[in-house]
């Protein structure tokens, strides 16, 4: 009876959190699917050939505006670097993919604090530069050339089917004129479901892990891991051991958020919520895929540069939250005590499960079933990229 006991508290706090960021959920995909339908991916390609500021820039805007799923992004960026883009401006086309898009800064303002979504989008960039500097400093040719010919072998990882799908507008004209062709719900709606279904095992898993930590760990492991007691070896220490939490969690993009809300209200510091949320990208399958994809020294080099550089990332920023005096002073993240009710919450919950019925009805009658099936398979199950824009399928 207490195991049961237990369980069902977890279950509990899992289920108050899920449905205080269902809304929030929804709205970030259907942004981002929206942004997505209009950034074609022949312009992504075209642009990232070489590692200059402006490309890096570039490839930072454009993964922000692309998919938020971790394998889709790193299967993404193994394509953008054998169709010529260069080796860091792939990379930082999959930090952005990952750590800057909508969705997550959405969830992030929801269930911790806006304080911690403004670091995103200030750490992102910073990660980037650094992550920039270190290639140009310590990458070597021979290891590039190897990654290159390893890279050139297309073996399979993981979502390449999805990464593969071009699902964007394919009428001409303006943005807003292509947001305004009778294809643009049609699109809009594939990405939309698409997008759910690359990464709804990763936000069930964190929203399952994150319940049964914040049921079960006990806060006293939190402060004697993270020094909480000790403000400055809190801060020394948070951005070293937050992406090893996230490294050992096998949870990824936008799954990461309700545990780093519970290693917030745990002790951990600012900067080691944002150097864990930054390491979605050293999980250890998505390792096992980089050593697929570039050889296992590509791996281990890409691991270091990423581990060192989101800890520094994590430590920049909270030395400059810290000075705008905008680190949270409480710690309450929303991830117990939350109660499903009749406020704001559940309205919004109502209205936007609404739209995203609307939505996959739309993909539904638009013949998106056979693209599921295709989305875990390799890239040549895709397809044609044509037949997945939205002018195909039979129609509504």
């Amino acid at each position: 009876m207490r195991w049961l006991h237990a369980l069902g508290h977890a279950l509990a706090i899992t289920g108050s959190m899920t449905w205080e960021i269902l809304w929030a959920l929804i709205l970030g995909f259907a942004l981002s699917a929206v942004v997505q339908a209009v950034v074609r991916r022949s312009t992504i390609i075209r642009r990232l050939g070489d590692d200059r500021p402006r490309t890096l820039a570039l490839a930072a805007g454009l993964g922000a505006a692309s998919s938020s799923c971790s394998y889709a992004a790193v299967a993404l960026a193994r394509s953008l670097f054998r169709q010529g883009a260069s080796f860091a401006a792939a990379m930082a086309f999959e930090i952005a993919s990952t750590n800057l898009v909508v969705e997550l800064g959405v969830i992030l303002a929801l269930l911790i604090g806006w304080q911690f979504t403004l670091a995103e989008l200030a750490g992102g960039p910073i990660m980037i530069i650094l992550v920039a500097l270190v290639f140009r400093l310590c990458l070597r040719q021979k290891l590039l050339d190897a990654a290159a010919a390893q890279a050139a072998r297309g073996l399979r990882g993981s979502m390449e089917g999805h990464a593969a799908m071009d699902m964007t507008i394919a009428a001409g004209g303006s943005l807003w004129q292509r947001l305004g062709s009778p294809q643009a719900l049609t699109s809009v709606s594939r990405i939309f479901v698409m997008e759910w279904a690359a990464v709804i095992r990763d936000v069930a898993a964190g929203l399952l892990i994150a319940g049964a930590v914040a049921a079960w760990v006990p806060d006293s492991f939190w402060g004697r891991l993270f020094l909480s007691g000790h403000p400055l070896a809190s801060r020394l220490r948070g951005p070293l051991i937050g992406p090893v939490v996230s490294l050992l969690s096998f949870v990824c993009s936008i799954g990461n958020v309700p545990l780093a809300g519970v290693l917030w209200n745990g002790g951990i510091s600012f900067g080691g919520v944002v150097a864990f949320l930054f390491a979605d990208l050293i999980i250890v399958p998505i390792l096992v895929i980089y050593r697929k994809y570039y050889g296992t020294k590509m791996m281990l080099f890409v691991l270091a540069t990423f581990y060192a550089t989101m800890a520094a990332a994590g430590y920049l920023t909270e030395l400059i939250f810290g000075g705008l005096g905008l680190i949270p002073a409480g710690r309450h993240a929303k991830v117990t005590g939350a109660s499903v009710q009749w406020n704001y919450t559940t309205v919004l919950d109502v209205i936007f499960g609404i739209l995203a019925a609307a939505l996959c009805y739309r993909f539904v009658r638009t013949g998106g079933i056979p693209m599921l099936k295709m989305m875990g398979g390799p890239p040549g199950a895709a397809g044609d990229s044509r037949d997945h824009h939205a002018g195909a399928g039979p129609p509504s």
